[in-house]
């Protein structure tokens, strides 16, 4: 199974839950809003990857079945 993540950056708060909960995954940019690490569209296998999503306060990331 694969999956696919997306980050909607006009939603995007900033708020980092996402990069603390899979860091493997998710980090922060200059301006302090989410973004994928480089080669991690695909979650790299992580299993926090949902959850991070889950704990965004904004509903800014799409985990979907690719």
């Amino acid at each position: 199974m694969s999956i696919h993540i997306s980050i909607d950056k006009d939603v995007c708060i900033g708020a980092g839950q996402c990069a603390l909960t899979a860091p493997g995954v998710f980090t922060q940019d200059d301006d302090g809003f989410s973004e994928l690490l480089p080669g991690r569209e695909d979650g790299g296998g992580d299993p926090m990857v949902r959850e991070a999503a889950r704990a965004c306060p904004v509903g800014a990331i799409t985990v979907s079945e690719a």
